[in-house]
C-alpha cells in the first residue's frame, strides 16, 4: 500500500460523490419546471442511495470479481472477500470500492435526465437498479476489470482505452437514455425553459470540480499522468464552454447561461476517456469541437421529435463516443478496438435497456397520467414543492 496514493483516492472519491450529490441533482434540478423541481431532487438522490447498496452487495462482484472475460462473478459480493489488508494495485481495496462505487453511483442518475417530467418513481428506482447490475455493472467489467474488451481480449495484445468512463459511463449513460426517451415518449409540452438556469450553473461548476476527481483519479495514483489528466479536463471543459457559446450566438444571436453550462459538461464527457492519454493542446482541439459537435447533436434531436429532456444522448453519449474515437489518431489505441468497443458496448447497452424497460413497466408502469404531468409530480408524488408561494 502506498500511503499518498491512498490520500489522493481518497479525495478524488469525494469529488466523484460530489459530483452526483449535490453537482448532477442541482444541475437537472435547474433544467427541469419549478413544479417538478422536488420529484427531479427525489430521484437523484434516493437513486444514489440505491446505487450504494446495490454495488456493496452485487455490482462491485460483477465488475471486478474475479469470474470470466464476461462477468466477473459473485465471489466478492457484499465485500466477502475484501479486508483491510487486500490491495488493489497500491491502495486498499475498500478504497478502490469506494471510489469506483461513485461511479456506479452517477452513472444511472446521468440517465434520469433524458425522461424527465414524465415517468413514475417506482419506475425510475426499478430500472436504476436493474440497469446498473445489468449493463453499467458489466460493461465495467469487460473495460476496467479484465474482460474481454481489455489487454488480451478479442482485440489482442492491446484491448480498447478508456481513460475514466467515456464508454463505460458516458456512452452506456447516454445511449440508455436515448433508448428511454424514444420508448416513453415525448412529455405533453416541451416547449419550458428551465426554471432556474442559476441553479443549472451553480450544479455544472460543482461537476467541473468534482470532474478533476473523476478523471485524475482514475489514475488511481498521485503522479504526472494523473496530474495531466486533471489538467486536460480543465483546458476541455473550459474550451467547449466557450465553443459553445460561440456556435449558439451565430446560430441564434444570444449568450445563454444554460447554453454555456451545457457546454461544459460536453467537454468534459468528451476529455473523459482521453484524459489520460492526451496532452493539453489536444485536449483543447477536443473541447472546442465538442461544443459545436454536441450543440448539433441536441438540436438534430429536437428536430426529428426525440425528447430527451435534458439533452443526455447529446451530451453524455455522443461526447463519450466523440472523445473516445479521438483518442485511436494518437496512436494508443487501435482504431479496431476503439470502433469495435463502442459498437458491442452499443448494441448490448440498447437490448438490455429495452428488456430492462419492459420488465419495469410490465410490474409498477412507466408513465405518470396527463392530469398529474400537467399539474406537476412535485405535489402529486411527493406531497411537496420545490417553492411553496408558486401556485
Amino acid at each position: 500500500m502506498n500511503s499518498v496514493d491512498t490520500v489522493w483516492i481518497l479525495i478524488a472519491t469525494t469529488l466523484v460523490f460530489f459530483m452526483t450529490i449535490p453537482g448532477l441533482t442541482l444541475f437537472y434540478g435547474g433544467m427541469v419546471r419549478a413544479r417538478n423541481v422536488v420529484n427531479m431532487f427525489m430521484q437523484c438522490f434516493a437513486t444514489a442511495c440505491l446505487m450504494v447498496i446495490l454495488w456493496y452487495a452485487f455490482g462491485y462482484s460483477i465488475a471486478y470479481g474475479g469470474g470470466s472475460g464476461y462477468w466477473g462473478g459473485l465471489d466478492k459480493i457484499f465485500l466477502s472477500e475484501v479486508t483491510l489488508d487486500t490491495t488493489v494495485g497500491t491502495l486498499p481495496e475498500y478504497v478502490f470500492f469506494a471510489f469506483q462505487m461513485t461511479f456506479a453511483i452517477i452513472t444511472p442518475v446521468i440517465i434520469l435526465g433524458a425522461c424527465a417530467e414524465r415517468v413514475k418513481f417506482g419506475f425510475i428506482l426499478m430500472f436504476s437498479g436493474l440497469w446498473m447490475l445489468l449493463v453499467y455493472a458489466p460493461v465495467a467489467h469487460w473495460v476496467w476489470g479484465g474482460g474481454f474488451l481489455s489487454d488480451g481480449g478479442i482485440f489482442g495484445a492491446v484491448g480498447v482505452r478508456d481513460f475514466a468512463g467515456g464508454l463505460v459511463v458516458h456512452q452506456t449513460a447516454g445511449i440508455a437514455g436515448l433508448v428511454l426517451a424514444v420508448v416513453i415518449g415525448p412529455r405533453l409540452n416541451t416547449n419550458n425553459n428551465p426554471h432556474s438556469p442559476g441553479l443549472v450553473m451553480i450544479g455544472a461548476a460543482m461537476l467541473w470540480v468534482g470532474w478533476l476527481g473523476f478523471n485524475g483519479g482514475s489514475q488511481l495514483s498521485a503522479d504526472p499522468t494523473a496530474a495531466r489528466a486533471m489538467t486536460v479536463t480543465m483546458i476541455a471543459g473550459a474550451a467547449s464552454s466557450l465553443s459553445w457559446l460561440a456556435w449558439e450566438y451565430v446560430k441564434f444571436g444570444k449568450f445563454t447561461l444554460v447554453g454555456m453550462a451545457t457546454g461544459t459538461l460536453a467537454g468534459l464527457a468528451s476529455i473523459t476517456p482521453a484524459a489520460g492519454f492526451v496532452d493539453p493542446s489536444y485536449a483543447l482541439l477536443i473541447g472546442a469541437l465538442a461544443g459545436m459537435m454536441c450543440q448539433e447533436a441536441v438540436y438534430f434531436l429536437r428536430k426529428i421529435g426525440v425528447d430527451d429532456s435534458l439533452d443526455v444522448f447529446a451530451v453524455h453519449g455522443v461526447g463519450g463516443i466523440y472523445g473516445s474515437m479521438m483518442i485511436a489518431p494518437l496512436g494508443v489505441a487501435s482504431w479496431t478496438a476503439q470502433i469495435g468497443s463502442i459498437a458491442i458496448i452499443g448494441a448490448y447497452t440498447i437490448c438490455v435497456t429495452l428488456v430492462v424497460i419492459y420488465f419495469c413497466k410490465g410490474v409498477v408502469g412507466i408513465r405518470v397520467s396527463a392530469e398529474h404531468e400537467n399539474s406537476g409530480l412535485d405535489k402529486v408524488l411527493h406531497g411537496q414543492r420545490g417553492y411553496e408561494l408558486l401556485t
